[in-house]
């Protein structure tokens, strides 16, 4: 059996339960304390514990399902809304950011505090509190004139409420923000998943 060849790729799981890297020594230490002959390369064993990890690091996050720890959305975004109220909204909602949708639900989109960011061409709240204070606290830029959908993150990255957790940690590495929306097969939203709800319940599981 080729190590190469045969090992599946590593995924995300494999990254929250890292595997200790197994050298020749230790395998064939172990296979010391085996009684019998044991008919099996350094290289194949080393192979059996990699499935083996992986299968267990699987079974052990199993439950770790995007629609069991996302939150509800009280009011999604629509496109329509001038970003002054938008802001307003995302404030009310104690996150970071909120859902864009059309007129079915369907998720189209996504405004987060970076969107504003950029809007006002600031790389961070620091750099635009700064330039207030230079500029008397002025900060030219027409919200209350501009729609979401001007400024929204489109399209949004979202995960299906089955998602687990190679697929879920595969789209929070597609973007930088802290919350995903969660949509069903049809792209309508179903709820809000936060990132440190997410790295919180991975440090729950492993743990307990």
């Amino acid at each position: 059996m080729s190590q190469d060849a045969k090992r599946p790729p590593g995924g995300a799981a494999d990254e929250v339960v890292p595997e200790v890297e197994l050298a020749d020594e230790d395998i064939l230490d172990a296979m010391q304390h085996v009684p019998g002959y044991v008919d099996i390369s350094t290289a194949d064993f080393r192979e059996v514990y990699h499935l083996a990890h992986r299968h267990a690091t699987d079974r052990l996050l199993a439950g770790l399902k995007a629609g069991r720890l996302m939150r509800p959305v009280a009011a999604a975004l629509p496109p329509d809304m001038m970003l002054d109220e938008a802001a307003r909204a995302i404030v009310a909602s104690g996150h970071k950011g909120l859902p864009v949708v059309d007129a079915q639900g369907r998720v189209i989109g996504m405004l987060t505090e970076t969107d504003f960011l950029c809007r006002l061409k600031a790389g961070t709240f620091l750099e635009l509190l700064l330039r207030m204070v230079d500029d008397s606290c002025e900060v030219s830029h027409r919200c209350h004139e501009t729609p979401v959908r001007e400024a929204m993150t489109s399209p949004a990255i979202t995960v299906l409420p089955e998602a687990g957790l190679r697929e879920t940690m595969s789209a929070f590495r597609r973007h930088a923000g802290r919350s995903m929306p969660v949509a069903d097969a049809q792209g309508r939203l179903a709820g809000l998943l936060l990132r440190k709800d997410f790295l919180e319940a991975i440090d729950r599981e492993v743990h307990r």
